[in-house]
Protein backbone atom coordinates (compact mmCIF):
# COMPACT_ATOMS: atom_id res chain seq x y z
CA UNK A 1 0.00 0.00 0.00
CA UNK A 2 1.20 3.48 -0.81
CA UNK A 3 0.46 6.62 1.22
CA UNK A 4 -0.36 9.81 -0.66
CA UNK A 5 -0.54 13.25 0.94
CA UNK A 6 -1.11 15.54 -2.03
CA UNK A 7 -4.17 15.79 -4.26
CA UNK A 8 -2.12 16.00 -7.46
CA UNK A 9 -0.41 12.70 -6.70
CA UNK A 10 -3.73 11.05 -5.92
CA UNK A 11 -5.26 12.33 -9.15
CA UNK A 12 -2.29 11.01 -11.15
CA UNK A 13 -2.67 7.57 -9.58
CA UNK A 14 -6.41 7.44 -10.25
CA UNK A 15 -6.02 8.69 -13.81
CA UNK A 16 -3.66 5.80 -14.52
CA UNK A 17 -6.10 3.30 -13.05
CA UNK A 18 -8.97 4.66 -15.13
CA UNK A 19 -6.90 4.60 -18.32
CA UNK A 20 -6.27 0.92 -17.66
CA UNK A 21 -9.98 0.29 -17.19
CA UNK A 22 -9.58 -0.60 -13.52
CA UNK A 23 -12.57 -0.15 -11.19
CA UNK A 24 -11.77 2.15 -8.27
CA UNK A 25 -13.43 1.60 -4.90
CA UNK A 26 -13.26 4.26 -2.21
CA UNK A 27 -13.63 4.23 1.59
CA UNK A 28 -13.57 7.72 3.17
CA UNK A 29 -12.82 7.77 6.92
CA UNK A 30 -11.75 10.09 9.70
CA UNK A 31 -9.22 7.59 10.98
CA UNK A 32 -8.81 5.88 14.36
CA UNK A 33 -9.90 2.80 12.46
CA UNK A 34 -11.47 -0.32 13.96
CA UNK A 35 -13.05 -3.53 12.68
CA UNK A 36 -16.10 -1.62 11.44
CA UNK A 37 -13.94 0.47 9.12
CA UNK A 38 -12.00 -2.59 8.01
CA UNK A 39 -15.26 -4.25 6.98
CA UNK A 40 -15.87 -1.34 4.58
CA UNK A 41 -12.46 -1.92 3.02
CA UNK A 42 -13.23 -5.63 2.69
CA UNK A 43 -16.40 -4.80 0.75
CA UNK A 44 -14.56 -2.38 -1.53
CA UNK A 45 -11.79 -4.94 -2.04
CA UNK A 46 -14.29 -7.61 -3.12
CA UNK A 47 -16.00 -5.30 -5.61
CA UNK A 48 -13.14 -3.22 -7.03
CA UNK A 49 -9.80 -3.58 -8.79
CA UNK A 50 -8.17 -0.77 -6.83
CA UNK A 51 -9.11 0.34 -3.30
CA UNK A 52 -8.41 3.88 -2.08
CA UNK A 53 -9.09 4.88 1.52
CA UNK A 54 -8.82 8.36 2.95
CA UNK A 55 -8.06 9.37 6.51
CA UNK A 56 -9.00 13.00 7.10
CA UNK A 57 -10.43 14.52 10.27
CA UNK A 58 -12.73 17.04 8.63
CA UNK A 59 -12.99 20.28 10.62
CA UNK A 60 -16.14 21.53 8.88
CA UNK A 61 -18.35 18.77 10.25
CA UNK A 62 -17.56 19.52 13.90
CA UNK A 63 -19.57 22.08 15.84
CA UNK A 64 -17.96 24.67 18.15
CA UNK A 65 -18.49 22.53 21.27
CA UNK A 66 -17.63 19.17 19.71
CA UNK A 67 -14.51 17.05 19.91
CA UNK A 68 -12.47 18.02 16.84
CA UNK A 69 -9.34 18.78 18.87
CA UNK A 70 -9.45 15.56 20.85
CA UNK A 71 -10.66 13.31 18.04
CA UNK A 72 -8.08 10.50 18.15
CA UNK A 73 -5.51 10.51 15.37
CA UNK A 74 -3.69 7.20 14.86
CA UNK A 75 -2.22 7.34 11.33
CA UNK A 76 0.40 4.60 11.78
CA UNK A 77 -2.09 2.08 13.17
CA UNK A 78 -4.63 3.13 10.53
CA UNK A 79 -2.14 2.49 7.72
CA UNK A 80 -1.23 -0.90 9.15
CA UNK A 81 -4.86 -1.98 9.37
CA UNK A 82 -5.74 -0.73 5.90
CA UNK A 83 -2.77 -2.56 4.36
CA UNK A 84 -3.76 -5.77 6.15
CA UNK A 85 -7.22 -5.57 4.55
CA UNK A 86 -5.98 -5.08 1.01
CA UNK A 87 -6.15 -1.33 0.59
CA UNK A 88 -3.97 -0.17 -2.30
CA UNK A 89 -3.63 3.53 -1.52
CA UNK A 90 -4.13 5.66 1.58
CA UNK A 91 -4.88 9.34 1.01
CA UNK A 92 -3.68 11.15 4.14
CA UNK A 93 -3.89 14.87 3.30
CA UNK A 94 -3.18 17.87 5.51
CA UNK A 95 -6.10 20.26 6.02
CA UNK A 96 -4.75 22.78 3.51
CA UNK A 97 -4.79 20.17 0.76
CA UNK A 98 -8.58 19.80 1.13
CA UNK A 99 -9.31 23.42 2.07
CA UNK A 100 -6.64 25.49 0.30
CA UNK A 101 -8.37 28.76 1.25
CA UNK A 102 -9.10 27.62 4.81
CA UNK A 103 -12.04 25.66 6.08
CA UNK A 104 -14.16 28.72 6.80
CA UNK A 105 -13.62 30.18 3.33
CA UNK A 106 -14.30 26.94 1.46
CA UNK A 107 -17.03 26.52 -1.12
CA UNK A 108 -19.81 24.61 0.66
CA UNK A 109 -22.09 21.85 -0.57
CA UNK A 110 -25.52 21.91 1.07
CA UNK A 111 -28.00 19.06 0.77
CA UNK A 112 -31.50 20.45 1.49
CA UNK A 113 -34.19 19.15 3.83
CA UNK A 114 -32.85 15.73 4.84
CA UNK A 115 -30.07 17.10 7.11
CA UNK A 116 -32.43 19.41 9.04
CA UNK A 117 -33.74 16.75 11.42
CA UNK A 118 -32.39 14.31 14.02
CA UNK A 119 -28.58 14.60 13.88
CA UNK A 120 -28.75 17.76 11.80
CA UNK A 121 -31.09 19.47 14.23
CA UNK A 122 -28.79 18.66 17.15
CA UNK A 123 -25.57 19.38 15.25
CA UNK A 124 -26.34 22.37 12.98
CA UNK A 125 -24.09 22.51 9.94
CA UNK A 126 -22.74 19.00 10.48
CA UNK A 127 -24.08 17.55 7.26
CA UNK A 128 -23.01 20.59 5.25
CA UNK A 129 -19.46 19.72 6.33
CA UNK A 130 -19.97 16.06 5.49
CA UNK A 131 -21.43 16.78 2.05
CA UNK A 132 -18.69 19.30 1.28
CA UNK A 133 -15.76 17.05 2.15
CA UNK A 134 -17.29 13.98 0.48
CA UNK A 135 -17.92 15.96 -2.72
CA UNK A 136 -14.30 17.16 -2.67
CA UNK A 137 -13.00 13.63 -2.13
CA UNK A 138 -15.23 12.21 -4.86
CA UNK A 139 -13.83 14.80 -7.27
CA UNK A 140 -10.28 13.76 -6.41
CA UNK A 141 -10.70 9.98 -6.26
CA UNK A 142 -13.27 9.61 -9.07
CA UNK A 143 -14.40 6.20 -7.78
CA UNK A 144 -16.93 3.94 -9.38
CA UNK A 145 -17.92 2.63 -5.95
CA UNK A 146 -17.83 4.09 -2.43
CA UNK A 147 -18.64 2.31 0.83
CA UNK A 148 -20.23 3.94 3.89
CA UNK A 149 -21.33 2.30 7.12
CA UNK A 150 -25.02 2.04 8.00
CA UNK A 151 -24.33 3.05 11.62
CA UNK A 152 -24.31 6.67 10.42
CA UNK A 153 -27.68 6.10 8.77
CA UNK A 154 -28.68 9.71 8.17
CA UNK A 155 -25.23 10.40 6.73
CA UNK A 156 -25.68 7.50 4.31
CA UNK A 157 -28.96 8.98 3.09
CA UNK A 158 -27.35 12.41 2.71
CA UNK A 159 -24.56 10.91 0.60
CA UNK A 160 -27.05 9.03 -1.57
CA UNK A 161 -28.95 12.28 -2.16
CA UNK A 162 -25.70 14.12 -2.93
CA UNK A 163 -24.70 11.52 -5.52
CA UNK A 164 -28.13 11.47 -7.13
CA UNK A 165 -28.51 15.23 -7.33
CA UNK A 166 -24.95 15.93 -8.47
CA UNK A 167 -24.96 13.14 -11.05
CA UNK A 168 -21.87 11.38 -9.71
CA UNK A 169 -21.45 8.04 -11.54
CA UNK A 170 -20.76 6.28 -8.24
CA UNK A 171 -22.39 3.23 -6.71
CA UNK A 172 -22.95 3.89 -3.00
CA UNK A 173 -22.83 0.78 -0.83
CA UNK A 174 -24.29 0.85 2.67
CA UNK A 175 -22.31 -1.62 4.77
CA UNK A 176 -23.83 -3.56 7.69
CA UNK A 177 -23.12 -2.33 11.21
CA UNK A 178 -20.30 -4.20 12.95
CA UNK A 179 -21.00 -4.74 16.63
CA UNK A 180 -19.10 -5.60 19.76
CA UNK A 181 -19.94 -8.80 21.64
CA UNK A 182 -22.71 -7.13 23.66
CA UNK A 183 -24.35 -5.54 20.62
CA UNK A 184 -22.83 -2.06 20.95
CA UNK A 185 -22.17 -0.61 17.49
CA UNK A 186 -18.45 -0.18 16.89
CA UNK A 187 -17.39 3.46 16.96
CA UNK A 188 -14.20 5.40 17.48
CA UNK A 189 -15.97 7.09 20.39
CA UNK A 190 -16.43 3.79 22.25
CA UNK A 191 -12.90 4.16 23.61
CA UNK A 192 -14.13 7.07 25.73
CA UNK A 193 -16.53 4.79 27.63
CA UNK A 194 -15.55 3.70 31.11
CA UNK A 195 -16.88 0.44 32.54
CA UNK A 196 -20.10 1.94 33.88
CA UNK A 197 -20.88 3.88 30.71
CA UNK A 198 -20.14 0.87 28.52
CA UNK A 199 -22.53 -1.30 30.51
CA UNK A 200 -25.24 1.34 30.21
CA UNK A 201 -24.62 1.77 26.47
CA UNK A 202 -25.76 -1.79 25.87
CA UNK A 203 -29.31 -0.55 26.41
CA UNK A 204 -29.20 1.24 23.05
CA UNK A 205 -29.09 -1.91 20.96
CA UNK A 206 -31.50 -3.68 23.30
CA UNK A 207 -33.98 -0.81 22.98
CA UNK A 208 -33.76 -0.86 19.19
CA UNK A 209 -34.70 -4.53 19.22
CA UNK A 210 -37.52 -3.77 21.65
CA UNK A 211 -38.81 -1.07 19.28
CA UNK A 212 -38.75 -3.54 16.41
CA UNK A 213 -40.73 -6.08 18.45
CA UNK A 214 -43.36 -3.49 19.40
CA UNK A 215 -43.80 -2.31 15.80
CA UNK A 216 -44.28 -5.88 14.63
CA UNK A 217 -46.75 -6.43 17.48
CA UNK A 218 -48.85 -3.54 16.15
CA UNK A 219 -48.29 -1.00 18.94
CA UNK A 220 -48.84 2.68 18.16
CA UNK A 221 -45.66 4.38 16.98
CA UNK A 222 -45.95 7.35 19.33
CA UNK A 223 -46.26 5.05 22.33
CA UNK A 224 -43.24 3.04 21.20
CA UNK A 225 -41.10 6.17 20.90
CA UNK A 226 -42.18 7.47 24.29
CA UNK A 227 -41.55 4.16 26.04
CA UNK A 228 -38.21 3.71 24.26
CA UNK A 229 -37.09 7.11 25.52
CA UNK A 230 -38.09 6.12 29.04
CA UNK A 231 -36.26 2.78 28.78
CA UNK A 232 -33.04 4.56 27.84
CA UNK A 233 -33.38 6.96 30.77
CA UNK A 234 -34.04 4.06 33.14
CA UNK A 235 -30.80 2.47 31.91
CA UNK A 236 -28.88 5.58 32.96
CA UNK A 237 -28.54 7.11 29.49
CA UNK A 238 -29.45 10.62 28.35
CA UNK A 239 -31.35 10.19 25.06
CA UNK A 240 -31.52 12.84 22.36
CA UNK A 241 -34.06 10.83 20.38
CA UNK A 242 -35.52 7.36 19.98
CA UNK A 243 -37.69 7.44 16.87
CA UNK A 244 -39.26 5.47 14.08
CA UNK A 245 -38.87 6.91 10.59
CA UNK A 246 -39.23 5.99 6.93
CA UNK A 247 -36.03 4.26 5.91
CA UNK A 248 -35.72 5.98 2.53
CA UNK A 249 -35.92 9.63 3.61
CA UNK A 250 -36.48 9.73 7.41
CA UNK A 251 -40.00 11.01 6.88
CA UNK A 252 -42.84 10.36 9.37
CA UNK A 253 -43.50 6.70 10.10
CA UNK A 254 -47.29 6.86 10.40
CA UNK A 255 -49.05 4.79 7.76
CA UNK A 256 -45.82 3.25 6.50
CA UNK A 257 -45.45 -0.56 6.41
CA UNK A 258 -42.94 -2.11 8.80
CA UNK A 259 -40.67 -3.18 5.94
CA UNK A 260 -40.06 0.49 5.09
CA UNK A 261 -39.18 1.65 8.62
CA UNK A 262 -36.02 2.15 10.63
CA UNK A 263 -35.59 2.77 14.35
CA UNK A 264 -32.92 5.32 15.30
CA UNK A 265 -31.44 6.25 18.67
CA UNK A 266 -28.95 8.86 19.84
CA UNK A 267 -28.04 8.92 23.52
CA UNK A 268 -25.22 9.85 25.86
CA UNK A 269 -23.52 7.29 28.04
CA UNK A 270 -21.62 9.43 30.49
CA UNK A 271 -20.01 12.16 28.38
CA UNK A 272 -19.95 10.07 25.20
CA UNK A 273 -22.65 10.49 22.58
CA UNK A 274 -23.55 7.33 20.66
CA UNK A 275 -25.85 6.64 17.72
CA UNK A 276 -27.33 3.42 16.38
CA UNK A 277 -30.19 2.19 14.24
CA UNK A 278 -32.03 -0.96 13.23
CA UNK A 279 -34.24 -1.78 10.27
CA UNK A 280 -37.64 -3.02 11.44
CA UNK A 281 -37.58 -5.76 8.80
CA UNK A 282 -34.19 -7.01 7.66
Amino acid sequence: MITIRHAADLQALVAGCLREGRRVGFVPTMGNLHAGHHSLVDIARARSDVVVASVFVNPTQFGPNEDFARYPRTPDADAEGLAAHGCDALFLPPVEEIYPHGAEASVKVVVPDLPDQLEGAIRPGHFDGVATVVAKLFNLVRPQLAVFGRKDYQQLLVIRRLVRDMGYPIEIVGAPIVREAGGLAMSSRNQYLDGVARARAGAIHATLHWMRERVLAGEAFGAIESRAHARLEQAGLVPDYAVLRRSDDLGPAEGVPAAALVALIAARAGSTRLIDNLAIVE
